[in-house]
């Protein structure tokens, strides 16, 4: 896929969160199927900071300058060092749907970009401006396949039914 279909189903996935996540009530984004797992507010926090910080910010560095280093992130340590649980829902989610906009007007308005451009990373090798376009899509559907499994873990927790007449999970 070239960067300009990567952004249009990176606008297409915008619509994809908003439904799956908005109007959500409190005892639905604050849920969770474990102790240890994360809830709904928890994943909208991180898909914010990850738009702002991970892969739209590593797609422009590497396009730009790849060989200098990136810069740090910490996605699991997030959540504590920026308290996501003391964090307004609704107001997170907005946060990220308005950076998921600018970030596709971004790739929209690349002429000619440098896709091979490559940054040599420590642990991972060579990564081109490329692969984090791909990944960055990529981390988009493992988040639809971790808010779908919270909002069935909810239903599933919050009915006396069950749900085997709709398929297997």
């Amino acid at each position: 896929m070239d960067h300009l279909e990567i952004a249009t189903e990176l606008k297409r996935n915008l619509k994809v969160f908003k439904s799956l996540l908005h109007g959500l009530t409190h005892e639905q984004y604050l849920w969770r199927p474990e102790p240890e797992k994360w809830c709904l507010l928890e994943v909208i926090c991180h898909l914010y900071d990850e738009e702002r910080e991970d892969f739209g910010a590593r797609v422009k560095h590497v396009l730009q300058d790849p060989d200098k280093p990136l810069p740090a992130i910490d996605p699991q340590g997030w959540v504590i060092s920026r308290k996501y649980m003391q964090q307004d829902y609704e107001l997170m989610l907005k946060k990220f749907l308005g950076e998921r906009d600018e970030s596709v007007a971004y790739l929209e308005s690349l002429s000619s970009p440098r896709w091979g451009n490559t940054h040599m990373h420590p642990k991972f090798g060579p990564m081109s401006a490329k692969l984090f376009l791909n990944n960055w899509l990529a981390h988009d559907y493992l988040h639809f396949r971790q808010i779908t499994a919270i909002k069935y873990g909810y239903l599933k927790a919050k009915t006396k039914d069950t749900l085997s007449y709709a398929g297997d999970w």
